[in-house]
């Protein structure tokens, strides 16, 4: 079944092999989890038939992911976070030792069969317990291969926290707002507010071991960068399709929570932005 990619203002057409029964597809050697946290539930209960033992699962995803603490160590090792999977689930149908973590730093927008590439090529990836392996080597020659920016990390949880670190914040600002992100920071009351939130999430993540030394304006000068764009979270409001809170900001709460940090300023963007989703029936 073609698949069609756009990319440099050049479009492309690509056959790949589909089948909406994962039975008919078998084991195999590398498995990408690409999907919003809102659909990763109804993924794991359908994917056991494309792991086997030395299957690589690739999970490449915005937020916490399920398999935050496997891998830690310190007090959190193996902690259940109840906000991305509330029952382990997810965890007990993909196993943390086929899990590679990945952040991805790119933009794209999805239809059926269709995928526009707008900007950004880097992955990083690296095991969850941040030992070098033989296996992530050569995923990363593999993505290379196919054009990627990779890069090993020696602390994936790091990365994903860095980029959970404006995510969670200018995300829900732009569902609840409908701006772009250069709206969003160019409001100095607002900037304010986001920077707020980032300061808590900071402080939880000093407290479990991946301090960012980095300040909130740091941050939103990395954004700026990236010109006037919709979130992803924007994007999928205006799709009506499931907004990604829980893995973005309800597990931060819960964090905070774990690591006895008071979050005012979390738990205000987590109760409007879920508001807003409900009120739309999209959380």
């Amino acid at each position: 079944m073609p698949r069609r990619l756009r990319e440099n203002g050049v479009e492309s057409v690509w056959p790949v092999q589909v089948n909406a029964d994962p039975a008919q597809l078998g084991v195999q050697d590398l498995v990408v989890i690409a999907v919003k946290a809102p659909g990763l539930l109804a993924v794991a209960r359908r994917i056991a038939p494309l792991i086997g033992a030395d299957t690589v699962v690739l999970s490449a995803m915005n937020g916490v992911p399920w398999w935050f603490f496997q891998g830690f160590g310190g007090r959190f090792e193996g902690k259940l976070l109840e906000a991305v999977d509330a029952t382990g689930e997810i965890g007990r149908a993909i196993p943390g030792a086929n899990v590679i973590g990945c952040v991805v730093h790119a933009s794209c927008a999805a239809e059926p069969a269709y995928v526009q590439h707008h900007f950004g090529n880097k992955l990083i990836i690296g095991e969850p317990g941040g030992q070098p392996s033989e296996r992530v080597t050569q995923l990363a020659s593999l993505l290379q291969l196919a054009n990627f920016e990779v890069s090993v990390s020696e602390q994936i949880q790091k990365d994903i926290w860095y980029k959970l670190w404006g995510n969670m914040t200018v995300n829900p600002i732009s569902a609840l707002t409908g701006a772009t992100t250069d709206r969003i920071l160019d409001d100095e009351l607002v900037r304010g507010f986001l920077s707020s939130v980032m300061l808590e999430a900071k402080e939880i993540g000093k407290r479990i071991g991946i301090p960012i030394a980095q300040q909130p304006d740091d941050r939103h000068a990395v954004t700026r960068k990236l010109g006037a764009f919709k979130t992803s979270m924007l994007q999928d409001l205006e799709a009506g399709k499931p907004l990604e809170i829980d893995a973005l900001v309800t597990v931060v709460k819960e964090l905070g929570a774990l690591t006895g940090v008071t979050t005012p300023f979390t738990d205000a963007l987590l109760g409007l932005a879920r508001l807003q989703a409900r009120l739309r029936g999209l959380y």
